[in-house]
């Protein structure tokens, strides 16, 4: 790629990002998603002003992490499907961590949070409709889980993580959102000592409009972003 080109590529980045931020109301974070994007592009977001990364691999997530490590004030998310076994890793390459969706997961992060010496903050993830391609819990489940979690002591529980199935309108989608919302409003409102609902992570390119509309306090923008994914980094 010549240098002029990818002048332009550079700067073209920085101006979606700058449009993007400022029109943000003040209470929405904005994570960057940066699956398949280079180190070299992260650097260019956060010269940009992101501060806030989201990755779904966590080996990929270790790669450009190792070649960020001077960018120190920098928060990574992993919002990418967990398996239990890979929770260790989570745990020390991640500040938060979006998707947990079960209670054997929660219970084995907060084992591993206390060896660790570690505190992390934590999404639940739910499932607000019927979705064999989503993992999370179904509401009746999280709200039975409930007490369990509480006792969960080595995590901090900050709210919930939805993402709508695939194929819904818009007035379909909000009200995936605005259902997400009242549930975080509910919890919340029960009073644990360990469950706190002030975050909402819902919300990507395609709809964190309407997530917005309905209360997101973090947004997980990639596409509108970056553009179009390239082939996944092994």
């Amino acid at each position: 790629m010549s240098n002029s080109k990818r002048d332009f590529l550079d700067e073209s980045l920085r101006e979606r990002i700058t449009t993007i931020r400022s029109q943000l109301p003040p209470s929405v974070r904005l994570i960057a998603v940066t699956k398949t994007v280079p180190a070299d592009i992260i650097r260019i977001a956060y010269a940009a002003g992101i501060r806030d990364f989201g990755e779904n691999r966590i080996q990929e997530a270790a790669t450009k992490q190792a070649e960020l490590h001077d960018l120190l004030d920098v928060t990574w998310h992993l919002i990418g499907h967990l398996q239990t076994n890979k929770a260790k890793k989570a745990l020390e390459q991640f500040q938060w961590i979006h998707s947990v969706d079960n209670l054997k997961l929660a219970q084995r992060l907060n084992q591993l949070a206390g060896e660790l010496n570690l505190q992390p903050n934590i999404c639940l993830q739910i499932k607000i409709l019927p979705d064999p391609n989503k993992s999370g819990w179904e509401i009746p489940q999280l709200l039975e889980d409930l007490f369990a979690l509480n006792q969960c002591k080595s995590l901090q529980f900050q709210g919930l993580m939805t993402i709508p199935p695939l194929g819904l309108n818009e007035l379909q989608t909000l009200e995936v959102f605005n259902r997400a919302s009242e549930l975080a409003a509910d919890i919340q409102s029960q009073g644990w000592s360990n469950i706190h609902m002030q975050q909402l992570s819902m919300g990507m390119s395609g709809d964190y409009q309407l997530a917005i509309k309905a209360g997101a306090t973090m947004v997980r923008l990639g596409t509108i972003l970056f553009g179009e994914r390239s082939p996944q980094v092994k």
